[in-house]
């Protein structure tokens, strides 16, 4: 059993409308945080991930994801559930939980900028 106290976590500004809060649970199957969204996320373009299926819990607010070509209205208490290669972005004021599986590296996102 592990526990990741917040005091430990690791807090990154993703971007000028995000922040996200990584708990570090030394573990490669399995990852979380807590992400909040003001705005546009990313700034411009989509993000994939190209391993891991990450799986989303709406802790509050409202907005926008759109992945591939459609675009899904969500609010608090929603559920999302992004497989690997999944082209997407956020809109909205948002918190959210995302759980990855296996666990999310940078190494295995990439960000494309589309004009």
């Amino acid at each position: 059993m592990r526990i990741v106290k917040r005091e430990n976590a690791n807090i990154h500004k993703n971007t000028k409308n995000s922040i996200s809060i990584e708990y570090d649970t030394k573990d490669n199957d399995i990852n979380i945080a807590f992400v909040e969204i003001n705005g546009r996320y990313p700034d411009n373009g989509k993000i994939i991930n190209r391993k891991c299926k990450e799986l989303i819990y709406v802790i509050d607010g409202t907005g926008t994801i759109f992945v591939e070509n459609e675009r899904f209205e969500i609010e608090k208490e929603d559920v999302i559930l992004i497989e690997p290669n999944e082209k997407y972005y956020f809109e909205g004021i948002l918190k959210m939980l995302p759980a990855c599986y296996p666990a999310w590296t940078i190494e295995q996102v990439e960000f494309i900028h589309e004009e």
